[in-house]
């Protein structure tokens, strides 16, 4: 496709008694629909069908829809069947910034976005949830390892959600369930087979705000049964755009998992369900924080996998092991390596970790932020925690003969760049929404 579609309509969805939602969309006459399950779920009766978590529904079906209106990026949305102003000015954030780096990677305006839709009043309905029984959405890295140990402790009746694309779930995300002792309730999500075929249909393709999409299914999954709170694993980095930026629109790869996406969506849901809750339990934190309290947890160490390649959608192209070279392998090998000695982290990436591979010293200075270096679309932390954390594993003894260590400390040191302290880096940062009892 070269020009971009005409209108994206929000056709409508459907949740059924045995936990099957449908949502349909339309692009100028391109049909697409989009399924989940969610019947292996154990709920009481008429747990999908409750009003709570026909509202939540509407919600998924209206954060679904990015990835079908991206194959033509159209100016105009439409929602007949209506939307808050809140909702309104949510969508619209929602499609413009998370989708701002398909935007720039694919040279598209999307800043004309109009959004058609009659007003809706704002009725929240009640959900018959039990307080203290969170659900946390698990994707098995150290972010959400480190929340699920710390909402363990304070509310141990938590289960863990997991979504998968695939009949073949991720074996790293598996192997780091096992070891959290918790219940792991999962959903099943059938994007449209036409997304998956968009190079030949010539369709626009792109990154897309997933995780907006994941807190959506998760409340969803909390309403059916009876839990009372999402708990995210979004640290504060995750705020700081990526340094690019779209007609105007600053670029972050992590929008959905920013401060910006959870307030917005925070007000979206407050209209829709009254006493579900959704947070970030680590939206005060810096990845240097959670690398710490990580590499107190050694069960984890050899279960957890980040790497990018492990991830593929298509089963048969995922990697059994770290590739150790990727930029997420090279970020989580720096943010690790203050606080973990380097045969340790040798053991966690299966051989020979980043850090030994003078090759890979331009990717890691792309994480410190070097000038003339972008910083990698993925999700990182930001650049002034990598720098901090360079020159702390820099000065380990165990570290000394670390050429690439010493080149990246002897950059940062002499490029006058502002580093934090690893102090102002251990300690709560910025506003969060983080309730009493967490």
């Amino acid at each position: 496709m070269t020009e971009r579609g005409k209108a994206f309509s929000y056709v409508g969805f459907s949740l059924t008694a045995d936990g099957s939602l449908t949502c349909d969309y339309d692009l100028d006459g391109d049909l697409f629909t989009e399924r989940f399950e969610l019947g292996g779920i154990e709920t009481g009766e008429g747990a999908w069908t409750s009003p709570a978590a026909q509202a939540v529904a509407r919600l998924v079906f209206l954060l679904a829809g990015v990835s079908y209106y991206k194959t033509g990026a159209p100016p105009r949305i439409e929602v007949p069947g209506g939307l808050t102003a809140t909702e309104r000015s949510f969508l619209r954030d929602y499609y413009l910034h998370g989708l701002a780096e398909f935007a720039h990677t694919g040279g598209h305006d999307l800043t004309d976005l109009e959004i058609d839709a009659p007003p809706r009043p704002a009725e929240p309905v009640a959900a018959d949830v039990t307080p203290g029984r969170p659900l946390v959405p698990f994707g098995g890295g150290i972010d959400s390892v480190v929340v699920v140990e710390d909402v363990k402790a304070a509310l141990p009746d938590a289960a863990l959600f997991v979504a998968n694309t695939s009949d073949v779930p991720f074996q790293p995300i598996e192997d780091t369930a096992v070891v959290t002792g918790l219940p792991v309730l999962r959903a099943r999500r059938h994007l449209d087979p036409k997304v998956l075929e968009s190079k030949a249909r010539g369709y626009f393709n792109g990154h897309v705000p997933v995780t907006g999409i994941i807190s959506a299914l998760a409340l969803l999954v909390a309403a059916g049964t009876g839990r009372d709170r999402v708990v995210m694993s979004n640290e504060h980095s995750a705020s700081e755009p990526t340094g690019m930026v779209a007609n105007g629109v600053p670029v972050n790869h992590q929008w959905s998992k920013s401060l910006a996406f959870e307030e917005g969506f925070r007000a979206v849901l407050a209209e829709s369900v009254a006493g579900l809750g959704y947070y970030s339990a680590l939206r005060p934190y810096s990845e240097l924080w959670v690398a710490r309290r990580f590499a107190d947890l050694p069960g984890y160490h050899l279960a957890f996998r980040s790497c990018n390649k492990a991830f593929f959608v298509d089963p048969e192209s995922r990697l059994p092991s770290w590739c150790g070279e990727c930029d997420k392998c090279c970020f989580i090998d720096l943010i690790l390596a203050p606080y973990l000695a380097p045969e340790r982290l040798g053991e966690i990436f299966r051989g020979r970790e980043p850090l030994e591979r003078a090759d890979l010293e331009p990717e890691f200075r792309s994480l410190l932020g070097e000038p003339g270096r972008s910083k990698p679309l993925e999700c990182v932390g930001d650049e002034g925690e990598c720098r901090r954390a360079a020159l702390l594993a820099a000065a380990r003894p165990d570290r000394s003969g670390n050429a690439v260590l010493a080149a990246l400390s002897s950059y940062v040191g002499s490029s006058g760049m502002d580093t934090p302290s690893e102090d102002t880096l251990l300690h709560r940062q910025g506003p969060h929404f983080l309730p009493a009892d967490a």
